[in-house]
């Protein structure tokens, strides 16, 4: 059954955990997508996990939109979510209505995720009334990394423990079907759980959260710049990927790759006819 913004609700309140992925490109889309997972999130990490970019701010909409029209394509089943990049919200509330309508009419997107709290609750409220749901961030925002002073964990004093409930709920009031909460210490996620009826979606704040999500090429073990803490290595397909580059190397050096299995036949007889 295809998954949808009422999906995630009904989760929440049944109380069924939900599941994300990212994902950007169609065969991996497709992969994750058979596999029965809730949503998948094309996500800005793009900029780090395939352009190698340092952090996520030099993702630009034109990267954003390529990706997500690859991942629509290859989806049948799970939400598709689309991140909106560095600065292709903060400018206006036309422009945060303006592409948010181009994840949807152009790329395929179902819903787009935005960075922030209180401050870009006004830009949640105006997509949503343009009839585009809308996924909240909040805790540690990559696209604010340069204002954190780095790749931190948020909430760890009262100050900003209290900040973090308070903006969990705007961005609820404000419309927004669900929201991420990233690096997030465990209780304190708890406690946002508890205090909005919106879905949350952990990467790093613990499991009391109502779902999860995490980078496909760090569950993998895929992506080897860094581990964040919070991820687990599910399957070591960077290893196998290795082994197997190595193989055809190795092979083709060799000569033994490619033989009469991988090739095409040609009748003795035509050939003889071409001189």
């Amino acid at each position: 059954m295809k998954n949808s913004i009422s999906t995630f609700i009904s989760a929440k309140h049944n109380r069924e955990k939900l599941t994300m992925l990212t994902a950007y490109d169609y065969s991996m889309a497709k992969l994750i997508d058979e596999c029965g997972v809730n949503g998948i999130l094309v996500g800005d990490s793009l900029g780090m996990v395939c352009l190698g970019y340092k952090d996520t701010l030099s993702v630009t909409m034109e990267d954003m939109l390529h990706h997500t029209k690859a991942v629509s394509r290859g989806t049948k089943n799970a939400l598709v979510v689309s991140d909106m990049p560095f600065m292709s919200y903060q400018t206006s509330l036309y422009d945060a209505v303006k592409n948010a309508g181009r994840f949807v009419q152009e790329a395929g997107a179902e819903a787009i995720k935005l960075e922030g709290g209180a401050v870009v609750c006004p830009q949640i409220q105006a997509i949503v009334n343009a009839q585009i749901p809308v996924m909240g961030h909040i805790g540690l925002t990559p696209q604010s990394v340069n204002m954190f002073g780095g790749f931190k964990v948020q909430g760890k004093n009262i100050v900003d423990a209290k900040k973090l409930i308070e903006d969990a709920k705007k961005i609820e009031a404000s419309g927004a079907f669900a929201i991420v909460l990233e690096c997030i210490p465990s209780k304190l996620a708890d406690i946002i759980s508890k205090e909005i009826s919106i879905p949350t979606i952990g990467i790093g704040a613990g499991g009391g959260c109502d779902g999860q999500i995490l980078v496909y090429q760090d569950m993998l073990n895929m992506f080897s710049d860094f581990k964040p803490k919070f991820v687990k290595t599910f399957a070591n397909i960077g290893d196998l990927m290795r082994d197997g580059f190595k193989s055809y190397i190795k092979e083709v050096s060799e000569g033994t790759f490619p033989n009469d299995e991988h090739c095409f036949k040609i009748d003795d007889e035509i050939l003889s006819k071409l001189y």
